[in-house]
C-alpha cells in the first residue's frame, strides 16, 4: 500500500469554526492517533437514539438531493426487518463532479471521521457490511483502506474503486458497481432502501455521501443542542463547500449553514463577477447581485431559484464568455450520460449542440427555442437525475446571461474569449471530426446519427468536432463507414 504522507490533498479553510475540518491546521492527514487527539471519544448510541439524534439535528444528505437521513434510515430498517436480514451501509465517496472536491478531501484527510459515522450506523442497525465507494485514482483509494486497517470495525468493511465519471456518484450507479454490474444508473429508478429493488445484493441498503456520515459523527459527539449552536435554525450545523478559483486549485471551505455567499467569496479572494454557479453542474446560476447576499442553505438558495446541491461554487470572471463556458460543460455532460432514456439520448446532445452554435454566434432564434424545448423535455422524463440537473444548469445560464444571449444572437457576440474557468477533466474517449475540405453537404451523417450530428441551414454539420459518448459509438462508426465523401473520422483520446 502506498504511503499516505505522499498524497496530494485538497487545501481547506473554515469560517467561524471548523468541525469537519478540525485538526487540519496542524495535520496533513489525521491517522487514527491524530484523530483521537483531535476528536473526543465516540459515543455508541442504540438504534432509536441514533435515529432521534439525526431527526433532532435535521441531518440531510449532503450529496445533492438533501433527503432526510433519518427517514432514509427508517425505510432501510423497515425493509431489513421484513426480509429478516441485516442491512448494508454504503459510503458514497465517488465524487464525479469536476467542480467538487469536498468528499475527496474528507476521505483523504479525515477518513476516520467519515468511518465514525458509518460505524455508528453499522453498530446501531446491526449491519452486515460497510462499503466505501471511491473514485479510481483519487487519494481516497489509498487513504480509506489505510484507515480501515487501523481501527476496530463493527462488521466487515471494504473499499470499492469506481470509474471517475460524473454518473459514478449516482446512487443507483454506485450500487450497481458494488453488485458487479456496469457502473451506470439503473434503467428504472429504485431506492436502495427497498433492498430487492435496488440494494446491495438485494438487501436493504443505507447509502449516504461522505459528508453526511462525517456530520453524523460530529452530531453524536456534540449532541443536538451543541450541534445546533451554529448555523440556520431549520438547517443547523456547518456545510462543506468547494470554491473553485481560476488558475489555482480549489479550496474546500467549512461554513455555518446560512452564511452569506459574499463573505465566503471574499475570504477566498474572489468577486461575484458575471455570475456565480452554486451547486455544481447539476446546480444553478445566480446573478452577481443576488449571489452576494445569498444564504448558503437549501431553503435560502431555493428561495432564489438556486440549489445547494453538492456545494460546488464557481464565480465566473468578467473576462470570459459565459455562453462558451456553459457550452463546454453542456457538451461534457451530454457525453457523460449513460444514454438509457430519451432525455439523455436526444435532449442533452441537442441542447449542447444548440448552445455551442449560440456561443459561436451561428444560431438563429429558432435554434435557441429548440434547445429550450429539449431542456424542458429533459426535466420531465429522465430515468435518473442527470438530465434534470443538467437542464437546470443550462436554463439558469440562459436566464442569468440573457444579455450575452442577445449579443450572440444579434451580432458578433460578447467579444470575450472562453478561458476555461469552469473546471472539466482532460478530454478522453472518442470524437467525430469533420474534414471541411471533403464534406459535400450530403446530410447522410445526420440521418445515421441524429443524436450526434445536427445540420445547419445550408446542410452542413454545425460542428467540426463532436464528442462521442460510449453508447453513441455504434452510430459514430456508421457515419464514418457510410459517409459518401469520406469526410468524417472517429478519433480516440487517451
Amino acid at each position: 500500500m502506498k504511503n499516505t504522507t505522499s498524497l496530494t490533498l485538497p487545501e481547506v479553510r473554515w469560517l467561524d469554526q471548523g468541525r469537519l475540518t478540525a485538526g487540519l491546521d496542524r495535520h496533513h492527514r489525521l491517522d487514527l492517533a491524530a484523530h483521537a487527539r483531535v476528536h473526543p471519544p465516540l459515543p455508541q448510541p442504540g438504534r432509536d437514539d441514533l435515529l432521534a439524534l439525526a431527526e433532532a439535528v435535521a441531518l440531510s444528505g449532503r450529496g445533492g438531493a438533501g433527503f432526510p437521513f433519518a427517514r432514509k434510515a427508517r425505510a432501510a430498517l423497515a425493509t431489513a426487518e421484513r426480509a429478516d436480514a441485516s442491512p448494508v451501509i454504503v459510503v458514497n465517496g465517488a465524487e464525479g463532479e469536476p467542480a467538487s472536491a469536498k468528499d475527496k478531501m474528507l476521505l483523504a484527510r479525515v477518513p476516520h471521521l467519515v468511518l465514525d459515522g458509518a460505524c455508528l450506523a453499522a453498530a446501531a442497525f446491526g449491519a452486515e457490511e460497510i462499503v466505501v465507494g471511491v473514485a479510481a485514482g483519487s487519494p481516497g483509494e489509498i487513504s480509506v483502506p489505510a484507515a480501515l486497517a487501523e481501527r476496530e470495525l463493527p462488521c466487515p468493511a471494504r473499499t470499492l474503486s469506481l470509474p471517475e465519471r460524473f454518473l459514478s456518484g449516482e446512487s443507483g450507479a454506485l450500487i450497481r458497481g458494488i453488485n458487479g454490474l456496469p457502473v451506470k444508473p439503473a434503467p428504472r429508478s429504485a431506492r436502495a432502501a427497498d433492498g430487492a429493488a435496488g440494494g446491495v445484493r438485494r438487501r436493504a441498503t443505507l447509502l449516504s455521501n461522505a459528508e453526511t456520515w462525517a456530520q453524523l459523527a460530529v452530531a453524536a459527539r456534540l449532541g443536538p443542542d451543541a450541534y445546533a449552536s451554529v448555523g440556520a435554525a431549520d438547517e443547523p450545523g456547518t456545510i462543506l463547500l468547494t470554491v473553485n478559483r481560476p488558475g489555482a486549485d480549489p479550496l474546500v471551505v467549512e461554513v455555518p449553514t446560512g452564511t452569506r455567499l459574499g463573505p465566503v467569496l471574499n475570504a477566498c479572494g474572489l468577486q461575484p463577477g458575471a455570475g456565480v454557479l452554486v451547486g455544481g453542474y447539476h446546480g444553478a446560476w445566480l446573478n452577481s447581485s443576488d449571489a452576494v447576499d445569498a444564504p448558503l442553505s437549501r431553503a435560502g438558495l431555493l428561495a432564489l431559484g438556486g440549489t445547494l446541491g453538492a456545494g460546488a461554487i464557481v464565480a465566473l470572471p468578467d473576462d470570459t464568455c459565459p455562453l462558451g463556458e456553459s457550452a463546454q460543460v453542456a457538451a461534457w455532460m451530454a457525453a457523460e450520460s449513460s444514454g438509457q432514456c430519451g432525455p439523455c439520448k436526444r435532449g442533452l446532445p441537442e441542447a449542447a449542440e444548440a448552445l455551442a452554435m449560440l456561443a459561436a454566434c451561428a444560431a438563429e432564434p429558432a435554434v435557441l427555442e429548440d434547445a429550450r424545448r429539449a431542456l424542458g423535455a429533459a426535466q420531465a422524463g429522465g430515468a435518473c437525475s442527470h438530465p434534470d440537473g443538467t437542464a437546470r444548469f443550462l436554463f439558469t445560464a440562459l436566464d442569468v446571461f440573457s444579455d450575452d444571449v442577445d449579443a450572440h444572437l444579434s451580432g458578433p457576440g460578447c467579444g470575450r474569449p472562453v478561458r476555461g474557468v469552469l473546471p472539466l477533466p482532460p478530454a478522453k474517449g472518442a470524437r467525430l471530426e469533420v474534414d471541411w475540405s471533403r464534406c459535400a453537404g450530403h446530410g447522410l451523417c445526420a440521418v445515421l446519427a441524429p443524436g450526434l450530428i445536427r445540420l445547419g441551414p445550408h446542410g452542413y454539420p454545425t460542428s467540426a468536432t463532436i464528442p462521442v459518448a460510449p453508447w453513441q459509438e455504434h452510430d459514430a462508426r456508421r457515419v464514418v463507414n457510410q459517409c459518401p465523401a469520406l469526410a468524417v473520422r472517429l478519433q480516440r483520446r487517451a
